[in-house]
């Protein structure tokens, strides 16, 4: 999730609960999918953490958001914060649902990654319901150079978790999280696994060529595939958002591209890019269904003012390297 929050939502919609659209018409930012059952969950960003559902991949209907209001920790946490959360994250472990969250403040990395779970994602079942767990990471303006948005959980060979996030400022991290996924682990391990050159003096707002964020860890066979998101969203018919991809042997990385080079150097292999019908595509996940992996991102819909909306799209993998949209 990009900074220019104010331009994004003057292209967010107001949809009604239970408001039904087809996948490519879905209004989302920043999102992520998960099944439970014969059913499929969408958490994107937006007023609680935007909520849709879906039995076929085919049209999904609004939900009723995560929070009814803003949690308060947040609240306190970051001067501004009103609820508008940002590109939350979805995983299944040992038998609970864990969504990690963002809140930050307009153009600072004055930020939190929080933590709730839920031991289903059914909102008719007796057991559902959202308990907030708070803070699990805290960026500060003058302390740290890196933004704490836009997690990803991703489990190790050996099933540890870590946590990837990051957007901007020297690029995206890497953490261990504590076994119960609500904090640092101790020993603490951290690592820069991407990054891109920047000039210092220019503000993160206009980074220039060093954009970068959306990191999302996707398993498959031998190697972890970091994909991130590259240059701007949010701003409609003019964004440039692109999907990059670099892979490792090993979670801390190094991850590399096509060619070798490291990502934490400035290195990424393309995935997906922007074209006369979607200005620009980003801010990605990567799941698997059925034996079939997809890239699940938005898209600015040139048709539709550079609207975000819902893409979906089946990952090939070539010489051990993802290809979409071919």
């Amino acid at each position: 999730m990009c900074f220019l929050l104010s331009q994004a939502a003057g292209f967010a919609q107001r949809v009604e609960v239970g408001t039904v659209f087809p996948t490519r018409q879905t209004p989302v930012h920043d999102p992520v999918m998960i099944r439970q059952d014969s059913m499929y969950y969408l958490f994107c960003t937006g007023f609680g953490i935007t909520v849709y559902s879906s039995k076929d991949l085919a049209t999904w209907r609004r939900e009723k958001p995560v929070f009814g209001q803003a949690p308060g920790w947040a609240v306190k946490a970051v001067p501004g914060y009103r609820g508008h959360t940002w590109a939350p994250d979805i995983s299944y472990h040992n038998g609970m649902y864990y969504l990690f969250y963002s809140v930050s403040a307009f153009g600072k990395n004055t930020s939190c990654i929080g933590v709730a779970t839920n031991k289903t994602l059914n909102a008719a079942s007796k057991d559902f319901k959202w308990v907030d767990h708070g803070k699990v990471i805290q960026s500060v303006p003058g302390r740290d150079l890196w933004n704490a948005i836009d997690p990803n959980l991703v489990m190790d060979e050996r099933g540890d978790p870590w946590l990837v996030f990051g957007s901007f400022w020297q690029g995206i991290k890497l953490v261990r999280l504590s076994g119960d996924l609500t904090a640092v682990a101790s020993p603490e391990e951290w690592y820069t696994v991407a990054g891109r050159p920047r000039n210092p003096v220019l503000p993160d707002s206009v980074a220039g060529d060093a954009a970068i964020e959306g990191p999302f860890i996707f398993k498959k066979d031998k190697y972890y595939y970091l994909f991130v998101s590259y240059d701007y969203c949010c701003r409609g018919e003019k964004s440039t958002y692109k999907v990059m991809v670099g892979r490792s042997a090993q979670v801390q990385g190094p991850y590399v591209d096509r060619d070798g080079v490291p990502m934490s150097l400035g290195g990424g292999s393309l995935v997906i890019e922007g074209n006369k019908e979607w200005n620009g595509v980003g801010h990605s996940a990567t799941v698997s269904f059925d034996g079939v992996d997809y890239l699940v991102f938005h898209g600015y819909d040139a048709a539709d003012g550079g609207r975000s909306k819902l893409r979906m799209e089946k990952i090939m993998w070539v010489n051990e390297w993802p290809v979409v949209g071919k």
